[in-house]
């Protein structure tokens, strides 16, 4: 059974009337530590208290958390942006 996709807008809609969540977008690009190569990106939504700026100061202590959850991947780079509404999460 295929899953319904999430989307930014729809978190919002979900966080319920009044309690519209502003996500910011941690866009992180990994690669394998055995092939550096072999990269990717990922996406790290969370809530946003303020700008872009406070990502950019949240984002180290996010990223580490992530890189303790994948050990065998290295962040070789990251930026901050706020999410497309149509984009699935």
């Amino acid at each position: 059974m295929p899953s319904t996709p999430v989307t930014v807008a729809s978190v919002r809609i979900r966080a319920g009337k009044g309690a519209e969540l502003n996500l910011v977008d941690l866009v992180l690009t990994v690669c394998v530590l055995a092939n550096p190569a072999n990269c990717r990106t990922e996406h790290l939504y969370f809530e946003s208290r303020g700008s872009l700026v406070q990502c950019m100061t949240l984002a180290p202590a996010e990223i580490a958390k992530w890189s303790e959850g994948h050990p065998a991947l290295k962040v070789v780079r990251w930026k901050c942006l706020l999410p497309d509404k149509g984009r699935e999460i």
